[in-house]
């Protein structure tokens, strides 16, 4: 059954491109043999740089099925995921993915995400991309805040 789930993200990827909606990515989420959700490469169609695939399969499986955890389902992805869809993955708590073509086959078509790889493991200081922290005493209110409530909802 992998293959057959597999083939529908290689076939959304390939349709969003022929209709001119984004980028060359489909994915799928599936519980017990059936898809539940799907998800094309929607960021130039919505301006949205987070739109990736995987990204949208996520959010309309977690609003069809009304839950922000999708322990039970598995992905399934045209492409191997970049690292902020593999980060959604996890954080979705996703069973499993199963993806098609690798990292270097989207480089070769210009999705290149060697830079990001390489950014991730360095410390705020080293990145190309200036940050710092500031205010860390004021920014721990909001987890004060969180361990006090009696409303929260853990995830």
């Amino acid at each position: 059954m992998h293959e057959t789930f597999l083939r529908r993200a290689i076939q959304l990827a390939v349709e969003n491109v022929e209709q001119g909606r984004g980028g060359p990515f489909g994915a799928v989420v599936v519980i017990d043999n059936e898809i539940v959700a799907e998800g094309s490469n929607l960021v130039t169609a919505h301006a949205d740089p987070t739109a990736h695939a995987e990204i949208v399969a996520i959010r309309n499986a977690c609003a069809r099925l009304r839950r922000h955890d999708l322990r039970g389902a598995v992905l399934y992805s045209s492409c191997e995921p970049c690292p902020m869809c593999l980060a959604a993955i996890y954080w979705a708590r996703l069973d499993a993915f199963y993806y098609a073509a690798d990292r270097h086959a989207a480089a070769g078509a210009g999705f290149d995400d060697t830079f990001l790889y390489q950014q991730i493991p360095l410390d705020d200081a080293s990145r190309a991309l200036p940050s710092r922290r500031l205010l860390p005493a004021e920014g721990a209110a909001p987890f004060r805040a969180w361990l006090d409530s009696e409303s929260k909802i853990p995830y």
